[in-house]
C-alpha cells in the first residue's frame, strides 16, 4: 500500500549516532561513539528509594499531572538554578521529557517554514534534526575556541534576520569547547540590539573538571528575557528518568506548555515525584563531584593515548568538562571510511560529518570517554591508533 505521508516527513533524518550504535551493538566492539554516562555511577539505591517513596507516600505520583510539571519539582529546580546565578520563578519553568523535547516544543511554537536559525558548526546533531524537521533555514556562524566569531555573527544577523540563535556554550557536544565570558556577554548584546531570541542548551554544564572554572550560563547574564535555557538530569542522575526542563520568558513557556498538552499531556509523573524525593534526600552535588572526578580521570587516559599518535596534521581539543574529545585528522582522511576499518578492529567512534550545518569537514570525529573504564579506554585507543596510523600511511 502506498501511504500518504505529510510533506514534513521528507525533512526528517535518522540520527547518525543511533545508526552507528545499531551496528556496533552487534559485535564485540569497544565503543567511543555514544554520548553515554557511566552506568556504574548511577545512584541505584537512591533512585530505588526515591521511586519507592514517590509511589507509597503520594498517590498523585500515579495520577495525571499538570502539563507544566510537578510544582514541588519546579520549585526545587528554581532553587538549584538560583545557586548558579539564574534567578527565575518556578512559574517560568516547564518540565519536559528530556531536554530534547524542550528543543522540539520551542521549535514547534516559534518557527515557520523558512525561518532562519543561527548556530555554531559543528553543533549538536539532534538539535539540527529537530530544526530541519520544521523546515527551517539553518545558517552556520564562524566559531573559534572562544565561541562564535562576533563580526560574522553580527553580519549574519543583519543579513538573515534570524528568529533564534542556538548555542551550546559550555563543554559542547561535539567539540567540548567553552565560550569565554566576553563572547557570552557580546552575544547577549547583539541579541538585544537586534531583538533575537537565544536558545541556550546546557546538558553538560555541571560536568566541569576544575571547580574554579565554572563559566556562568548565558541565561544568568540575561536581564531582558531573551534567553531560553534548557538542561537535563540525564547526565547527573540517569538518562532513563527522561526529565529535562526549560526556563524562559513566561509568554514563550506558556505557549510551549500548550503545545506539550497536545503532545503528551505531561511528563512522566512518577519520575517527577521521585526526583523531588531524590533532590531532598540525596546529596546530588556530592554525587556530581564523583562523576566529575571519574570523567576527568578517564579523559586523561584518552588524552595520554592521543598524545602517542605521531601523525602530522592531527589536532584535538582537550575538554575542560563534558563527555567528548573532538579530533581533527589530516585532510586526506575521511572518517566515514576510517570508521569502517575501525569497526573491523573492534573499536568505534562518530564521524564528524553529521554535526555540521553544511560543508562538513570529513576529517573530523568525536570520541566519548565517559562510558568506558580506563583499561577499556586503553585497549580501545590502541585499536583506534593502529587503524589511524595504517590509514594515514595508505593515504
Amino acid at each position: 500500500m502506498k501511504y500518504g505521508f505529510s510533506e514534513r516527513v521528507k525533512y526528517m533524518k535518522s540520527s547518525a549516532v543511533r545508526d552507528i550504535l545499531k551496528i556496533i551493538n552487534q559485535g564485540n566492539i569497544i565503543s567511543f561513539a555514544g554520548g553515554l554516562p557511566e552506568e556504574d555511577l548511577f545512584p541505584v539505591e537512591a533512585i530505588d528509594n526515591a521511586f519507592h517513596r514517590a509511589i507509597t507516600t503520594n498517590k498523585k505520583a500515579l495520577q495525571y499531572g499538570e502539563t507544566e510539571g510537578v510544582p514541588q519539582l519546579r520549585e526545587l529546580l528554581a532553587e538549584r538554578m538560583k545557586q548558579k546565578g539564574l534567578h527565575r520563578s518556578a512559574d517560568n519553568i516547564l518540565i519536559t521529557s528530556g531536554s530534547q523535547q524542550a528543543i522540539d516544543l520551542f521549535s514547534r511554537v516559534m518557527f515557520n517554514k523558512g525561518d532562519v536559525i543561527l548556530t555554531e558548526t559543528p553543533t549538536y546533531l539532534a538539535a539540527l534534526q529537530v530544526f530541519e524537521s520544521y523546515e527551517t533555514n539553518i545558517v552556520a556562524v564562524d566559531s573559534d575556541d572562544d565561541g562564535m566569531v562576533l563580526a560574522d555573527l553580527e553580519e549574519k544577523i543583519v543579513q538573515h534576520k534570524p528568529k533564534c540563535i542556538y548555542v551550546v556554550p559550555t563543554y559542547s557536544n561535539p567539540t567540548g569547547k567553552v565560550w569565554s565570558l566576553e563572547r557570552r556577554q557580546k552575544l547577549l548584546e547583539l541579541a538585544n540590539k537586534y531583538h533575537v531570541v537565544i536558545f541556550e542548551d546546557d546538558p553538560y554544564g555541571e560536568l566541569q573538571f576544575d571547580e574554579n572554572e565554572a563559566p556562568p550560563s548565558i541565561a544568568s547574564l540575561d536581564e531582558n528575557e531573551i534567553v531560553l535555557y534548557t538542561s537535563t538530569f540525564s547526565k547527573t542522575v540517569v538518562p532513563a528518568v527522561r526529565i529535562g526542563w526549560i526556563v524562559g520568558p513566561h509568554q514563550i513557556i506558556r505557549i510551549m506548555a500548550q503545545a506539550k498538552q497536545a503532545t503528551d499531556l505531561h511528563t512522566n509523573s512518577i519520575s517527577q515525584h521521585a526526583l523531588v524525593h531524590l533532590l531532598q534526600d540525596f546529596n546530588i552535588d556530592e554525587h556530581i563531584q564523583t562523576i566529575r572526578k571519574t570523567y576527568y580521570e578517564r579523559m586523561l587516559v584518552m588524552k595520554r593515548l592521543l598524545e602517542t599518535v605521531d601523525i602530522e596534521g592531527l589536532e584535538y581539543i582537550v575538554p575542560k568538562g563534558g563527555m567528548f574529545f573532538w579530533v581533527m585528522l589530516p585532510k586526506q582522511i575521511n572518517t566515514k571510511d576510517l570508521l569502517n576499518e575501525a569497526v573491523k578492529e573492534g573499536v568505534a567512534f562518530v564521524p564528524g560529518e553529521p554535526f555540521y550545518v553544511s560543508d562538513p569537514e570529513q576529517n573530523t570525529l568525536r570520541l566519548n570517554f565517559t562510558n568506558s573504564e580506563p583499561a577499556l579506554i586503553e585497549e580501545g585507543m590502541k585499536r583506534f591508533v593502529k587503524v589511524l596510523e595504517a590509514t594515514n600511511t595508505l593515504a
